[in-house]
């Protein structure tokens, strides 16, 4: 992902959320908003790919989250 930030799908961030113990909701077919307590939300818009520059944000989120979660 930090290599390539192109052609992700809104699934596989979900599924990093899950590990990283990321809450996320998505009322229907509308953007995906990731959050943690202690950290920014982060609203992503569900289509196909996601734009390179959400991917980055949404590893900043994980970077945020990896150092209090390990």
């Amino acid at each position: 992902m930090r290599n390539n930030p192109r052609d992700w799908a809104i699934d596989d961030l979900k599924a990093l959320a899950a590990r990283y113990a990321i809450d996320w909701r998505q009322p229907g077919t509308s953007p995906v908003t990731f959050s943690r307590p202690g950290t920014a939300p982060l609203t992503v818009p569900a289509h196909k790919p996601i734009k390179p520059i959400y991917v980055i944000r949404f590893i900043a989120l994980i970077d945020l989250v990896g150092d209090h979660h390990e």
